[in-house]
């Protein structure tokens, strides 16, 4: 591609926002709302293991059961959130999702600087667990605001600007953990104290920013199709009937199964890579701004990336962006003495490599799946494909939460650094023993699928 079309491109691509303007103050209320949503939904996943140990003492094995039982909930009630959510409505929603996270956010606060109550762990997790519905529900209200808040012509645009504004948040979080733990000098539990002002706030933007919910009309000669569409509704037995004698259902399913182990990093990112950085950099180190590196980098190649995708091979891109994933796991099962001879300092740019590669393979993968999965599904049935694809992700997930303490408590256990310094830990008792398991299933996975790439690209409009 030459210098010209890339330019050509780009210009294209920042050309498709300005149809945002067609947009009401509603839409970017919502976006607020998401930003400022994300920003304390991150810092609290990143920092509930860290909390639930340091603070109120909980093991990693306990804690990893705890925060299993959390993003499991959270994840089941994302399939009944929705009808909730149009029954309510965006507007009421918000104010109940919001309100409801709030007083249970000052629960965890309360639990988490009062070291008096006793069984303070499982209280803890009883608030999270409590968290769930609420968190499902918020999830729900931006999928169904991007859709009633954009007309046709500026629905792609505002689901770009969407995913742009959650991994703003993303990297705010992290940057609030370190203003809070190492800036203020504060304990964790006041990640949550944050987490109560983000929530009232939320709901001051909704009250001023989202008056109505009419779904959003575009003009008619600008393309907008306002005619009335005749759809032919079955019943769930008819669609389950019909998906389960589709191939291309089975192919999907497998392919998702090859490459949960670099989509199980995701979940790595919040489970493990938080106790990891602090028994192997120090207690002082800057977790929330390491966190920070994958949204970030994110945002930038999403920018630079989107006006090139259509390029590229769809199938390639989804298995060579999920091995680069993969492979980025690799850079902390190298030797650490590699990077330096201080171990924190060693560790810290290994973990800045990990995830400055890892990012790389987000981009060009992760927007890829929900691609994939559309062009091989028959017509009509793409949401269904979509939902089914989340079921082998919905186990890994509760899999790898369950087993996450158990991980940290054989190969990064405390004081684990101190012992790698003087020698006493052998490669196959150490993290990165950890990590090349990890790295290897996940890359297992990919060279699977690219040796079944004929199997898998039956169907595809493009293969």
């Amino acid at each position: 591609m030459t210098n010209l079309s890339l330019l050509a491109a780009a210009r294209q691509y920042l050309r498709d926002f300005n149809v945002l303007r067609e947009t009401r103050r509603e839409y970017w209320g919502i976006q607020i709302v998401n930003l400022l949503d994300c920003t304390i939904y991150f810092a609290l996943l990143n920092i509930a293991s860290v909390f639930l140990s340091d603070d109120l003492g909980m093991s990693d094995e306990h804690a990893g059961y705890s925060i299993s039982l959390f993003t499991t909930a959270t994840t089941i009630l994302l399939f009944f959130s929705g009808t909730v959510t149009d029954w309510l409505g965006i507007r009421r929603s918000t104010y109940v999702a919001m309100l409801a996270q709030g007083a249970l956010r000052l629960g965890l606060v309360v639990v988490g600087l009062a070291p008096s109550i006793p069984h303070r762990g499982w209280l803890a997790t009883g608030l999270l667990f409590l968290m769930a519905p609420f968190m499902a529900m918020i999830q729900t209200v931006f999928q169904s605001a991007n859709q009633r808040f954009t007309t046709v012509r500026s629905r792609s645009a505002g689901f770009s600007l969407w995913y742009l504004f959650m991994n703003i948040g993303a990297a705010a979080g992290g940057f609030l953990i370190d203003i809070i733990r190492k800036l203020l000098d504060l304990p964790n539990a006041h990640v949550f104290t944050a987490g109560v002002g983000l929530a009232a706030l939320c709901c001051w933007v909704t009250f001023w920013m989202i008056r109505r919910e009419d779904q959003l009309r575009g003009d008619t000669a600008a393309g907008e199709n306002h005619a009335t569409e005749t759809v032919i509704r079955k019943n769930p037995l008819q669609i389950a009937r019909a998906v389960v004698r589709e191939p291309a259902l089975w192919r999907l399913l497998v392919l998702v199964t090859f490459i949960l182990g670099a989509r199980a990093i995701f979940s790595y990112l919040y489970l493990l890579f938080p106790k990891y950085w602090l028994r192997t950099i120090g207690e002082g180190a800057a977790i929330g701004t390491l966190q920070a590196i994958n949204p970030i980098l994110i945002v930038l190649g999403v920018i630079v990336f989107i006006p090139l995708m259509n390029r590229f091979n769809l199938f390639s891109m989804l298995v060579y962006g999920s091995l680069i994933s993969a492979l980025s796991l690799v850079f902390l099962a190298v030797p650490w003495q590699w990077f330096s001879a201080d171990i924190g300092q060693a560790h810290y740019l290994m973990s800045i490599v990990c995830l400055a590669v890892l990012s790389i393979g987000e981009v060009v993968w992760s927007p890829k799946l929900y691609e994939y999965t559309a062009a091989i599904a028959p017509p009509g049935q793409e949401g269904t494909y979509l939902g089914l694809s989340m079921v082998p992700w919905f186990l890994a997930k509760t899999l790898v939460s369950a087993i996450s303490g158990h991980l940290l408590a054989r190969w990064c256990p405390e004081g684990i650094a101190e012992r790698m310094i003087r020698g006493e830990v052998r490669f196959w008792d150490s993290p990165a023993a950890m990590w090349l398991l990890l790295a290897a299933s996940a890359m297992l996975g990919c060279l699977l699928a690219l040796a079944l790439r004929p199997w898998f690209t039956r169907g595809l409009n493009k293969n």
